[in-house]
């Protein structure tokens, strides 16, 4: 009889012990699950940048220079050319506008209008924030944009009707980096009024840290109808 209540104390023991492993197991089971879960949620990051590129901008900024019959400049030699005739001009660095420093001092230059907007924007936003835009990247050859697409598959081609705009010299790139919001949405803002004007197609990077900017001689044209825009900026 004894040896039967030892039995049956043994075989109750052991069913409590197997069903609180299960229950564990299943709980830890569930908890993993539910990590990865949320771990997969927060990674995920909506992306919809007020100024938005597509194959779209890139025709019509190839457009554009079609329409001005530009240079795509082929290599350094064409490069050196157009700088000496000045039909590219050298972009200034001021308290306003400084540039990277990576930045070979062959391709620090633009189209005359570009270097325009480039200083009309750095003092409009040095007058707001006290502090200096940054250029990362302005006129490129075919050459450089070609070695470019080797490790920077984010870049644009170097050739066809969406070809970066970069290699007319009409595209500088501004470096969005260590910019608070309050300071991104300024700038964005900024520049989506011009592009709705038809005077600029911009575009926020999303794997560089750079906005994406190429300037329409249209915006000279504008720049002449009004002075008050300018003296804004030069304040």
């Amino acid at each position: 009889m004894s040896r039967n209540t030892g039995q049956v104390g043994f075989s109750i023991a052991l069913f409590v012990f197997i069903t609180s492993a299960q229950l564990f197991a299943l709980h830890s089971r569930t908890s993993r699950h539910y990590t990865r879960t949320t771990y997969r949620h927060y990674r995920h990051i909506h992306w919809n940048p007020l100024l938005r590129g597509s194959h779209e901008s890139l025709v019509r900024q190839n457009e554009e220079i079609d329409r001005l019959g530009l240079t795509r400049i082929a290599d350094d030699g064409q490069l050196e050319e157009l700088e000496q005739r000045e039909e590219l001009v050298p972009i200034r660095e001021s308290r306003s506008l400084t540039i990277h420093p990576g930045l070979e001092v062959k391709n620090r230059f633009c189209r005359f209008w570009t270097r325009d907007f480039l200083e009309d924007v750095s003092d409009a936003y040095y007058e707001q924030f006290r502090q200096p835009l940054q250029v990362n990247s302005a006129v490129r050859t075919v050459e450089q944009q070609h070695r470019l697409r080797r490790h920077n598959h984010n870049a644009a081609p170097d050739s066809g009707d969406t070809e970066s705009s970069h290699v007319a010299g009409l595209t500088v790139d501004i470096s969005k980096r260590h910019m608070t919001r309050q300071q991104k949405k300024w700038l964005e803002q900024y520049m989506y009024s011009l592009e709705e004007a038809g005077l600029l197609e911009g575009a926020e990077e999303r794997r560089q840290p750079v906005f994406h900017i190429m300037v329409s001689q249209q915006y000279e044209i504008w720049r002449e109808a009004n002075p008050i825009h300018t003296e804004m900026a030069d304040k």
